[in-house]
């Protein structure tokens, strides 16, 4: 049995978290003390996610730079791929929260989007 030591990062208490795995599948999740660590656990091992963040090239703005994210978690798998299409993207201002700057990134189904207004 497989045996995987996690720190919680679901609430502020940071629980260290012990699951469990027996060919690939969850046994048991011990040390959280809340449900949202068990549930965090459970995905963190069988298919982990991120939310990435980062910047874009912007031209003809009020700042050279524009911050992103995506609007979801992506699979921790594609952090990659993703990476190499927003460093690859250049802007043209007025841009605003919320705008997508790259609609499906790497496959995934998620747009990353701006965090904020550039005039």
């Amino acid at each position: 049995m497989e045996k995987r030591e996690l720190t919680c990062i679901g609430c502020p208490m940071g629980c260290q978290i012990t699951v469990e795995l027996e060919e690939g599948e969850v046994k048991s999740v011990k040390g959280n003390t809340c449900p949202i660590g068990d549930n965090y656990a459970r995905n963190e091992v069988t298919h982990p996610e991120r939310t990435v963040t980062s910047t874009v090239l912007i031209e003809g703005g009020d700042k050279c730079r524009l911050s992103v994210k995506t609007k979801s978690n992506i699979p921790k798998a594609k952090i990659s791929e993703c990476m190499k299409e927003i460093d690859a993207v250049r802007i043209k201002a007025p841009v605003k929260i919320g705008d997508v700057v790259i609609k499906d990134v790497a496959g995934t189904g998620v747009d990353v989007v701006a965090t904020r207004n550039v005039g």
